[in-house]
């Protein structure tokens, strides 16, 4: 069937769906890439089209993102604490709630590697952070299919094709739709009928956070480690498979498809696990074992080593640094005005619940039954600082968004005063 085979790029004359806010990868991507948000925002930028430039610090090109510690091989852990950080960091959090866990490494070129934390070990549920598990089970999966050939990768990203059928009910997220003959885009949730490219989904997995996208993705990643070189298979084909296949034997792929992976960059299942798909109808059909948590520790972990080009290989690594470099409206962390100038690869997720309480009105991401918030943020500055930040909290009936954006100025005020004063 069309939908399930590499295709050929397909002309502009179809309408494209295009993430307008809060979106990564830089945006002479294009070309690269075939996604097709990435056309919109390059003609913004232009002038060839009205519509809000994107911050300063978000209009880096592919050749401005590097991987920083690729020679740092031999760092298999974090530093031990430094004494001013820590001092640091543990005054900004001495009279806030206890939930806070957070883990900070200044990695900036040329000046000693600074790292401090608190609570590092704390579980949370981690939310959209958990995407970037998928993420990394997906491009593993592309490696195995194409170990020595990262131009393969890239084209079946680019070129292969998938539907999204009934494996993305139901999913709230919405995503701007941009049609080049009109150049016009409105906003609605993806639907079954919706057909995009492999980078497409992965990019609205990691942008607008789309839980229709999330599901796409390890359900793909999970044919990728099922059918081997085979991959992509017909859609008769992949019913087959589904349709034969037990949900607690799917559920065990899809599990080692994204914890394998994890396993070999040092994440164990006790820093961070991921235990559940993201719709309602993916879950029913591949029964993931053992629920999701996350501590700031294993996100960390994560991001040092991305930086270090294991998360899976160096161009997964890069590839996945790309993903998540913000190039849209910013949120939550990322959306500190003190950050504007400087380039934020981030993610972010959050999961709130409220019950009746006297005198108390239910707000988003303010919950008084639990009210998780996650932010990883890897800054790079406009004067040539970098570093990494892991936060998680479950502070109840505060704006948890704003208390992270508000922590992120605190936050890039004491490493900038640390270099002031070095």
């Amino acid at each position: 069937m069309a939908h399930r085979t590499l295709l050929p790029w397909i002309g502009a004359g179809l309408a494209l769906l295009l993430v307008v806010a809060a979106s990564p990868y830089p945006i002479d991507g294009y070309e690269r890439t075939g996604i097709r948000r990435l056309l919109y925002l390059e003609k913004v930028k232009n002038g060839e089209l009205e519509g809000d430039l994107p911050p300063e610090g978000a209009r880096q090109s592919l050749s401005d993102i590097h991987l920083r510690l690729t020679g740092a091989d031999s760092l298999r852990t974090v530093p031990a604490s430094d004494d001013e950080l820590q001092r640091r960091i543990r005054r900004l959090f001495a009279d806030r709630d206890d939930s806070y866990g957070i883990a900070v490494l200044d990695v900036t070129p040329g000046a000693p590697m600074r790292y401090a934390e608190l609570r590092p070990t704390n579980r949370y549920q981690p939310g959209s952070v958990g995407k970037l598990a998928i993420a990394t089970g997906f491009f593993s999966e592309l490696q195995r299919r194409f170990p020595d050939a990262p131009r393969k990768r890239r084209l079946l990203l680019k070129n292969h094709r998938v539907q999204a059928r009934d494996w993305i009910i139901s999913d709230h997220h919405t995503v701007p739709i941009f049609d080049p003959e009109t150049d016009s885009y409105t906003r609605r949730q993806p639907r079954p009928s919706d057909v995009f490219s492999l980078y497409e989904w992965v990019d609205f997995m990691l942008s607008p956070s789309s839980n229709a996208a999330a599901s796409v993705v390890w359900k793909e990643a999970t044919l990728m480690r099922a059918f081997g070189d085979d991959y992509p298979v017909s859609d008769e084909r992949e019913q087959r498979f589904f349709n034969a296949t037990s949900a607690d034997s799917l559920g065990e792929i899809a599990y080692n498809v994204v914890h394998e992976p994890l396993a070999d960059a040092g994440i164990t299942r006790d820093l961070w696990r991921l235990g559940s798909f993201f719709t309602h109808t993916a879950s029913r059909r591949i029964d993931v074992p053992g629920g999701s948590m996350g501590t700031p520790q294993g996100l960390m972990r994560w991001m040092l080593r991305l930086e270090q080009g294991e998360i899976v290989d160096a161009w997964s690594s890069l590839e996945l640094k790309r993903l998540i470099y913000m190039t849209g409206r910013r949120i939550r962390y990322a959306s500190a005005p003190t950050l504007r100038d400087d380039a934020v690869y981030f993610k972010s997720g959050s999961l709130y619940s409220c019950e009746e309480e006297e005198g108390f009105t239910c707000e988003a991401y303010a919950g008084n039954r639990y009210n998780y918030m996650n932010s990883i943020a890897i800054v790079e500055t406009a004067d040539g600082r970098a570093y990494m930040v892991a936060l998680m909290s479950n502070v109840l009936r505060v704006n948890s968004a704003v208390e992270h954006q508000s922590l992120a100025t605190f936050i890039e005020r004491i490493i900038a005063d640390i270099h002031d004063t070095s």
